[in-house]
């Protein structure tokens, strides 16, 4: 694996790139030998925040990590990671089970067989709901999801007639998710 090291707001030590690199070392097991994985460390109010992406095959296997702790940061993107590619490679087994796989999905799979069987999650649907979808503005959709105290709330636009999609962003606004 390559590694590259970005500091934003904040210099990277060699004892912080060495201790990163430790700890993603891990991951090595799972990685094609030839990887190359970019970690970006930045500093805000006491916060820590590390970015690690790692290009893949088709896929961005990507970890954003704030902690007042830069250990607990690593420690967390590599689980965050290491679900990313178990996940990933599972898709490929399966995909491969039910078609002809490319050669560079055959390279990929070969080291897939050191993941174990039983920490591949299956998604589960524990639950459906069904309900009525209200033609509404934007504005209303944003007082009907306060009210509801959800993340996000799905309404049919009164202007355009399409469903669409409002929800709260981590930095306290709303977006708005809408069909082209």
């Amino acid at each position: 694996m390559r590694f590259e090291f970005t500091g934003k707001n904040m210099t990277v030590t060699e004892g912080i790139k060495e201790r990163a690199m430790k700890k993603l070392g891990h991951l090595e097991k799972l990685l094609p030998e030839n990887a190359n994985v970019y970690v970006t460390f930045s500093e805000n109010k006491h916060l820590t925040t590390m970015e690690v992406s790692i290009p893949m095959h088709k896929r961005m296997l990507r970890a954003e990590i704030t902690n007042a702790d830069v250990s607990a940061c690593m420690d967390q993107a590599v689980d965050v990671l290491e679900r990313q590619v178990i996940k990933y490679k599972s898709r490929l087994r399966d995909r491969r089970r039910r078609s002809v796989a490319t050669n560079d999905e055959l390279s990929f799979l070969e080291t897939a067989a050191e993941i174990n069987e039983a920490a591949t999650p299956e998604i589960v649907i524990t639950r459906t709901k069904r309900f009525a979808i209200k033609p509404m503005d934007a504005q209303e959709a944003v007082m009907e999801m306060e009210l509801l105290n959800h993340s996000f709330y799905v309404f049919r636009n009164s202007w355009t007639d399409e469903i669409n999609v409002i929800y709260k962003r981590n930095d306290g606004e709303y977006g708005l998710i809408e069909p082209q």
